[in-house]
């Protein structure tokens, strides 16, 4: 955890580290934001409070934030390991996105390994007017070091990530990187609205005949509007009401260095707006979930939507017996960089 003996204070930008469920954490605030990451967890985000509204943005699972180490599946399977322990919130994944996959010569789960991890966290700034930590992880079956910096700056409502892979070794390393973000309540009310640059291109995932989806996937598909499961249009941009059938999908074809989206709940003027690197994420993963599975492990509990950049599509795309031609290929000793900022907007503030 953080050094013992370092300035303290709480006004200005600040960082405080804490234990929710017996995971360290670490939290990063100003007048305007307050974010949580769980160090020992993935350095999930378990929380984008904005202050002067009191609103959280990032979703948290019904059953909330589980310590990994005090529980244990009654059915290990691939995928168990993130189910069973998925809060919500916000994930780092790599290098695998997705089902359980093989690649690089191990087998990985659902979502691949630093989900799971502990961090490392230093301090590389920390004064009023700006606070900054570095958080580090070596996965045990990649030999990829990641480092992620997370800077918040007094008196503005975001926080900037800057991000390196760097490949230990002098193997080349394939897999897929991405940011795993869910927006739920009491930020996504139904008729909040996702606006995106115009002339991206949607995909549908691949599902079994029979199962439920809101699109056409044997139709073309554009965004926002495209043809409904049952012939009638769909605006997907629209957060509908809860029990809609939920969907996923892809945008891709960001034609400039900078990708976006916005998410704004239009009758209160708040939103969130996320930026970044388009040529290392050039993909947009949108989940949506409404209550609609009434299976495990969401019983109709689940209300979330998730808006991910990822360098990759998943795996499962393409299907158990082919390769991803989409994946990233990290040369040996070579490295990656990757930024992103996510800012609060509120058309009502000042």
């Amino acid at each position: 955890m953080l050094p013992v003996h370092r300035p303290q204070r709480n006004w200005g930008a600040r960082i405080h580290d804490v234990r929710i469920k017996g995971l360290s954490a670490i939290v990063l605030e100003n007048d305007l934001l307050r974010v949580t990451f769980l160090v020992e967890k993935g350095t999930d985000v378990v929380e984008i409070n904005y202050k002067p509204r009191d609103l959280d943005f990032t979703w948290l699972t019904p059953d909330g934030i589980r310590n990994p180490t005090s529980y244990l599946s009654s059915s290990p399977t691939p995928g168990q390991p993130f189910d069973d322990n998925y809060p919500g919130g916000w994930q780092e994944i790599f290098p695998s996105a997705g089902v359980p996959w093989r690649s690089n010569g191990t087998n990985y789960g659902q979502h691949a390994e630093v989900f799971a991890l502990p961090w490392d966290a230093e301090i590389v700034e920390d004064t009023p007017e700006a606070v900054a930590v570095r958080f580090s992880v070596h996965p045990p079956k990649t030999a990829v070091r990641i480092e992620k910096t997370v800077r918040l700056v007094r008196g503005e409502s975001r926080f900037r990530i800057q991000e390196r892979l760097i490949n230990r070794s002098d193997v080349t390393i394939t897999g897929q990187w991405g940011h795993h973000i869910t927006f739920g309540l009491p930020f996504m009310q139904p008729g909040a609205r996702i606006t995106v640059p115009e002339g991206l291109r949607l995909l549908a995932h691949p599902q079994a005949e029979g199962s439920a989806r809101r699109v056409d996937s044997s139709a073309e598909l554009t965004w926002p509007v495209t043809r409904g499961f049952d012939g009638e249009p769909v605006d997907l941009s629209l957060v509908p009401e809860r029990g809609t059938t939920g969907e996923m999908l892809f945008l891709e074809g960001y034609q400039s260095d900078v990708a976006w989206y916005r998410i704004e709940d239009e009758a209160r003027g708040v939103g969130a707006r996320v930026t970044w690197d388009a040529h290392a994420m050039p993909y947009l993963w949108v989940w949506q979930e409404f209550g609609g599975s009434t299976g495990s492990p969401w019983f109709g509990r689940a209300n979330v939507i998730g808006l991910e950049p990822f360098s990759s599509l998943p795996n499962s795309y393409f299907g158990r017996d082919h390769e991803n031609p989409t994946s990233i290929q990290l040369e040996g000793q070579g490295e990656r960089t990757f930024w992103l900022t996510y800012e609060v907007t509120d058309r009502g503030r000042g």
